[in-house]
């Protein structure tokens, strides 16, 4: 009994050291695939014999586990959406075959490196058919509220690289100096025009033209303004009609005093806004505070526009793609505007090397690993995303070898003792001659 355990336990050796070559042969041989988790054996022993008696050998027993929150080094790359995780969590990815069928129930798989293209259809794809998820952004750009837990709301990410985009002019800021000389009873009375130029709802150039006319007094100063705003795109008709009244005191003098409404929306002293309507919707004008130097102003001798901002584009077409660190996937176009269009999370789990392996360096959630979330990168445990970088593989080349020699000897030990097994089985054998 106590030899066949012996020749027992050393098959059970040459298996476990087989098994462990296994995943040596395999890491060496991923050891240039770009986010690959090396598998790690461990051997645990068997016991079968009781305390006293004769001793029985158990043997050994191998198991494997891929060490997944295990992470290689970061290289550079050219491509903009080239991305790799610097920490923990993990990218959500979906089978490119599964988001052609469109039948809205995409499988959520997680890497954490990944060279994403634009395919046939502008999904961002790699090479292998794995296909970037995200959250859809609204049209302003921010991210609606979506379940953290689940992977419902994630969708693929996908670029329609010949998108045009406009945005249309809601507000503007008026920074401006008007003469004060010509509110004098010397003043000549000419008006001072400003045209600023605005986008519709459909990205069309308007324009606002501002027209300022001093109020000339019988005598001394009047510090008055009469401001006309009229729309391009609805000629001839006065949008909005403001008596202005400039401070000539120490303190504040050149500042608004106040601002009476003739027709239009009513100023709010508060915000230094007034609204009008022009042809596409409501537009805010901000003309400064009462007492403020940052908007309108009367001093000296000079109409000078110092300072005219505004939001909204015209039409443009997509250029790049760039995804941040934070995961905002963000659209540029040429008409030098910016806007975000997806955010992809980070998936982070308890247990990260519970997760079931799959092909092309994915994994899937399962009981081991503990559920998972979705965070925003950068927050939480999560690290960030990196882009123009891929991840290396976690393989150590030359621990490997080390390691495969050490299996090699171990092997060949196994392999001796059941030739000596061999060997004395068969001096049992002859004992009977």
């Amino acid at each position: 009994m106590t030899i066949s355990s012996s020749l027992n336990a050393s098959v059970a050796g040459l298996s476990a050291n087989a098994s462990r070559l296994a995943a040596i042969s395999d890491n060496i041989a991923n050891s240039s695939t770009f986010g690959y988790k090396r598998v790690e054996a461990d051997f645990h022993s068997m016991v079968i014999s009781k305390s006293g008696g004769l001793y029985t050998a158990g043997g050994v027993r191998a198991t494997s586990q891929r060490l997944i929150d295990e992470r290689g080094s970061l290289v550079t790359t050219s491509n903009a959406t080239d991305l790799a995780v610097r920490g923990r969590g993990m990218l959500p990815v979906a089978n490119a075959s599964e988001v052609q069928v469109a039948n809205g129930s995409n499988q959520m798989l997680l890497t954490t490196t990944g060279s994403f293209r634009t395919d046939a259809q502008g999904y961002l794809t790699t090479s292998s058919g794995l296909v970037l998820m995200g959250w859809a952004a609204n049209a302003d750009g921010s991210i609606p509220t979506y379940p953290r837990d689940t992977s419902a709301g994630l969708e693929p990410i996908q670029i329609n690289v010949n998108q045009f985009s406009g945005e249309p002019t809601t507000s503007m800021s008026l920074g401006l100096n008007l003469p004060a000389t010509e509110t004098l009873a010397t003043g000549t009375g000419d008006a001072q025009e400003l045209t600023i130029e605005y986008f519709d709802n459909l990205g069309k150039s308007e324009n606002l033209e501002v027209t300022f006319t001093p109020t000339i007094p019988a005598s001394g100063s009047s510090n008055e303004w009469t401001m006309v705003i009229q729309d391009s795109a609805d000629p001839g008709v006065t949008i909005g009609e403001y008596t202005l009244t400039f401070d000539d005191g120490r303190a504040s003098g050149g500042t608004l005093a106040s601002v009476t409404t003739v027709t239009g929306g009513t100023y709010d002293a508060a915000t230094g806004s007034l609204i009008v309507s022009v042809a596409g919707g409501p537009m805010e004008v901000n003309i400064g505070e009462i007492g403020a130097s940052d908007g309108l102003t009367q001093l000296s001798d000079t109409f000078a526009p110092l300072q005219i901002s505004k939001d909204g584009s015209p039409v443009g077409n997509m250029t790049a793609v760039e995804i941040d660190a934070n995961g905002m996937v963000h659209a540029f176009f040429d008409t030098g505007i910016t806007r975000t269009i997806y955010q992809v999370p980070l998936v982070d789990l308890p247990n990260p090397n519970g997760m079931v392996a799959l092909d092309q360096q994915t994994y899937i959630p399962s009981p081991e690993s503990g559920s998972f979330f979705l965070w925003d990168a950068g927050d939480g445990p999560t690290g960030d995303i990196v882009a123009y970088a891929r991840e290396e593989s976690a393989t150590d080349v030359a621990g490997e070898l080390t390691d495969m020699i050490q299996t090699q000897r171990a092997y060949s030990s196994n392999a001796k003792v059941i030739q000596t097994v061999d060997e004395m089985l068969q001096e049992t054998t002859n004992i009977k001659r």
